[in-house]
């Protein structure tokens, strides 16, 4: 009998080859749409050439700042990590404690589960002026910025993952003696951190989005302010080297995250090689 397509496994090379040929593609794409513009309009700014985008990226990663002496790329970028990640870790906090309140307990569910539901529906960009005014134009109205953006959904996303959990564990539990403190550490929690863990990994990309959308407004600094600074000289030179950046660096943060959650849940992980 053939083997179907659908149980076909490709190994490490032939993933690697397979999984690198989309960018390749893309790049010879846009090498080619490169050369088309410029040779039409030598002075064309929107597709500049390969060698274009590389002495951008040596000007800004390796060159000081003529204003203020630094390195350009590397001081925006510890700018916005800065406030994502003291957002990141905020959300993750919230949506933990509430995920897990929400659902263990009946009660607090009642109270909370329907605030939180129209609370993800709220749409983060839309209050984005009322944060300014209320906190004013610095780091916190953008550190607030991503923490609503993406925390009611983790909530939402931790609360269905607890609900998930098969009763019989918790029945198990308590007919062994365990009150409520001891299920939610010896039970629930060990299994909702793993997926707190994929729930973060998901929302990377719009907490980037908020992030770089609060910078874009009201910033002298970050990964979003130098986007939108250079956008009306139409720098695209510079803006699509950021644009770049920050996709690596998500990328990277989620490789980050799924190897903690290896290292530190190998039981969550077994059997899901193909995800």
């Amino acid at each position: 009998m053939k083997k179907r397509i659908i149980n076909r496994l490709p190994g490490q090379g032939a993933a690697a080859v397979l999984g690198l040929l989309p960018f390749l593609l893309l790049l010879l794409a846009y090498a080619w749409g490169s050369q088309v513009r410029l040779e039409a309009n030598p002075e064309d700014k929107l597709l500049p050439a390969l060698s274009s985008l590389a002495a951008a990226v040596e000007r800004v990663a390796l060159e000081p700042n003529r204003r203020t002496g630094e390195l350009q790329l590397w001081a925006d970028t510890a700018a916005s990590l800065q406030r994502l990640g003291i957002g990141l870790a905020v959300a993750s906090l919230l949506a933990l404690v509430t995920g897990l309140a929400t659902g263990m307990v009946p009660y607090v569910r009642a109270a909370l589960a329907p605030f939180v539901r129209v609370l993800s529906m709220v749409p983060p960009m839309a209050i984005l002026p009322i944060l300014f005014i209320v906190f004013g134009l610095g780091e916190l109205s953008k550190v607030v910025l991503v923490v609503l953006g993406i925390a009611p959904c983790m909530m939402r996303d931790l609360q269905q993952r607890v609900m998930e959990l098969p009763s019989e564990q918790l029945v198990k539990a308590q007919t062994l003696g365990a009150h409520s403190g001891h299920i939610l550490w010896r039970v629930v929690m060990p299994q909702t951190l793993p997926r707190l863990i994929d729930s973060l990994r998901l929302n990377l990309g719009p907490a980037f989005l908020f992030l770089i959308a609060a910078e874009a407004i009201a910033a002298e600094s970050g990964l979003g302010y130098r986007i939108f600074l250079v956008r009306r000289y139409l720098a695209m030179d510079t803006i699509l080297p950021y644009v770049v950046w920050i996709t690596l660096l998500a990328f990277l943060m989620d490789i980050a995250l799924r190897g903690v959650s290896r290292w530190a849940f190998p039981w969550f992980h077994q059997g899901k090689e193909r995800a």
